[in-house]
C-alpha cells in the first residue's frame, strides 16, 4: 500500500504539469520570471555602468546616447541601477518564502500530525501572529533589528510569514493522516518522521506551492514598500523600492518621470508575472477544474 502513494503522487504531478503548460498567462509568467532572473544574473554584463558610480555631469539627467534612462538626483545611471535592483527583489521574495515556507511546513505538520495539545499550542501561536497588522510588525521587527538592510528584510519577512503556510499544511496533514496508505506505514514499522516527511508532505504540498507563489509576489511588494519608507534595502544599493523614493516629490512626479516610472513598471511586471503563474497553479493542482 506505501508503494501505491508514491505512484499516485508522480502520476498526479505530471498531470498537474501537463495542466499547467496548457495555461497560456502562466506560461507567459513563467517566461517572464525567466527574463528577470536572467537579468539579475547577468546584471555585471547587461548594465551599461555601475549602479554607484556617480556622474557629476548629470544630475537629474534626461535620458540621453549615454544614460538611456536618465540619473538620479545623484547622477547615477537609472538603467544600470533597474537592472541590479532585480538582484534585491528577486532575493528577497526567493529567500524569505523559502525561509518561511520551510518554517511553516514543518510547525504545520508537527501540529496535524499529533493534534492535541500540540495542535492546540502551535494553533494559538498562530492565530496570535495572524491577528496583528502585518506591515505594522514587519516595520517594528525591522527597526528592532537595528540598521536597516536586505537581509535584515529577508529575516523579518521568513521568520513572520510562517503562520499562513502552518495553517495550511496543518489542515492537509490532518486530512490525510488517517488515509489507508499512511496506516499502512506505520504497520510496517515507519517512524513518525518517515511517515510525514516520504508519505504526508508529498500529499500536501500542492497547496503550499500555490501560497508560495503568491507568496514571493507579496514579499517583493513588502520589501519596495520598505525601501520606499526607509526602513528597507539602503542606498546606494539600488532597490526598486529605493529607486521610488525620489517619487516623493511632486516636481519629480510631473517633470522626471525617469526616476520613478521604470522601477515602477518593473514592480509592476514582475508581481504581475509571480501571480500569472500562482494562477496557472493554483488551476493545474485543483482536480476539479478542467482547462
Amino acid at each position: 500500500m506505501s508503494e501505491w502513494a508514491p505512484s499516485r503522487t508522480a502520476s498526479f504531478w505530471s498531470l498537474a504539469f501537463r495542466r499547467f503548460m496548457r495555461h497560456r498567462l502562466a506560461v507567459v509568467g513563467i517566461v517572464a520570471l525567466g527574463m528577470l532572473a536572467i537579468m539579475a544574473l547577468a546584471a555585471p554584463l547587461l548594465a551599461p555602468h555601475s549602479p554607484t558610480t556617480i556622474d557629476p555631469t548629470t544630475f537629474q539627467g534626461r535620458p540621453s546616447s549615454v544614460h538611456l534612462l536618465g540619473t538620479d538626483s545623484v547622477g547615477r545611471d537609472v538603467l544600470s541601477r533597474l537592472i541590479y535592483a532585480a538582484r534585491v527583489s528577486l532575493s528577497v521574495g526567493i529567500l524569505a518564502v523559502t525561509m518561511y515556507v520551510l518554517i511553516g511546513t514543518s510547525v504545520g505538520a508537527i501540529a496535524g500530525y499529533y493534534g492535541g495539545t500540540v495542535d492546540l499550542v502551535l494553533s494559538r501561536i498562530m492565530d496570535i501572529m495572524l491577528s496583528f497588522p502585518p506591515l505594522i510588525i514587519i516595520l517594528f521587527a525591522v527597526s528592532v533589528f537595528g540598521r536597516p538592510s536586505l537581509w535584515n528584510v529577508i529575516i523579518v519577512l521568513g521568520l513572520l510569514g510562517w503562520p499562513a503556510v502552518a495553517r495550511l499544511v496543518r489542515g492537509q496533514v490532518m486530512a490525510l493522516r488517517h488515509q489507508e496508505f499512511v496506516q499502512a506505514a506505520r504497520a510496517i514499522g515507519a517512524s513518525d518522521p518517515a511517515v510525514v516527511m516520504r508519505h504526508l508532505l508529498p500529499n500536501a504540498m500542492a497547496p503550499v506551492l500555490v501560497a508560495a507563489t503568491f507568496g514571493t509576489a507579496n514579499a517583493i511588494l513588502v520589501e519596495a514598500a520598505l525601501s520606499f519608507l526607509g526602513m528597507g534595502v539602503q542606498p546606494p544599493t539600488p532597490s526598486w523600492g529605493n529607486m521610488l523614493t525620489d517619487a516623493q516629490s511632486l516636481t519629480v512626479l510631473e517633470q522626471m518621470p525617469w526616476l520613478w516610472v521604470p522601477p515602477g513598471f518593473m514592480i509592476l511586471i514582475s508581481v504581475l508575472t509571480i501571480n500569472f503563474v500562482g494562477d496557472g497553479l493554483r488551476d493545474a493542482l485543483d482536480p476539479s477544474l478542467k482547462l
